[in-house]
């Protein structure tokens, strides 16, 4: 067995499985495998959060699949009876964006549901996440990337049933520089190559509190490193006006969160610190909801 100090990773996401009485955490081969392993997506067991299976390939990439670099960032959501896996991919001379995979187990095997990202064709994008709205809709939620636009932004955007497609333009959210914590990309060498100051949006992830407010985590860079911060929608709806909280959840050089409820009813949100490799680890930070649905750390 492992524990979470055994396991490398960034951007890990939590999948609870009733059925099973225990958890799943997705990683990317590319940062919890030793150098070498082929690309793919895998899955660690575990039914106390603390003790680990050895990793289980969940997706390896056919022959002629398209991407060959950058398989980053898999979630897997439970959606109309089904596991559906949403990831970052990219290849050379082509635009980083949000696939998404289908199987009747957690544990996959995932095959893909479209022959392309979802995302918009040509723009570069990352970190798709589900979202379904009180209507039925799903919605992928995504970052614009920065590294096109500067400026990084969150959009939305409606997608079929079977979430084989988009059925609508991309909805604007919020950009990087909405909220007051937020601090200009750290990089020179990246950031030389560019007339003007960068900011970045990661990993958009929806909770909707028991009281019906939906709050957004997200990440970017803050005075103490990466940074996990939270919005809210006015309306409760995706497509309301998205309030930047003045204070980040997280501020200590970690992001890439998610929530889940663990067998006990307890909120954690999960997340990778310190963003500084090889010590990424996975970390499980209790968080409650308040009366009136705000979130605070702790139980």
């Amino acid at each position: 067995m492992l524990t979470l100090n055994d396991i490398r990773i960034r951007d890990p996401f939590v999948l609870p499985v009733a059925a099973e009485k225990c958890y799943y955490m997705y990683a990317s081969t590319g940062s919890s495998c030793p150098a070498g392993t082929p690309l793919g997506f895998i899955a660690f067991r575990s039914s106390d959060l603390k003790n680990w299976s050895e990793p289980i390939r969940v997706f390896t990439p056919p022959a002629d699949f398209w991407a060959t670099k950058d398989f980053w960032a898999p979630e897997v959501h439970l959606y109309n009876g089904k596991y559906y896996l949403f990831a970052t991919l990219k290849a050379v001379n082509q635009y980083r964006g949000t696939q998404i995979f289908v199987a009747d187990s957690p544990a996959g095997p995932f095959t893909a549901i479209s022959e392309r990202p979802v995302t918009p064709e040509h723009w570069e994008c990352l970190d798709g996440t589900l979202s379904v709205a009180d209507d039925g809709t799903p919605y992928i939620v995504f970052c614009h990337e920065w590294l096109q636009i500067h400026n990084g932004a969150i959009c939305a955007m409606p997608l079929s049933a079977d979430l084989s497609r988009p059925t609508g333009r991309p909805i604007y959210l919020f950009s990087a520089t909405d909220a007051p914590w937020g601090k200009k990309h750290p990089f020179p060498a990246l950031g030389s190559k560019r007339d003007y100051p960068t900011y970045v949006t990661d990993g958009p992830f929806l909770h909707r509190s028991a009281n019906g407010r939906l709050f957004m985590l997200w990440s970017s860079i803050g005075a103490e490193g990466y940074t996990v911060g939270i919005a809210e929608s006015s309306n409760g709806r995706i497509d309301g006006d998205w309030l930047q909280q003045p204070e980040p959840l997280f501020a200590k050089n970690g992001g890439h969160a998610m929530i889940f409820r663990s067998f006990e009813e307890q909120l954690y949100m999960a997340l990778h610190a310190p963003n500084t490799g090889p010590h990424e680890r996975a970390l499980f930070l209790p968080i409650s909801e308040n009366a009136d649905g705000s979130l605070r750390m702790g139980h």
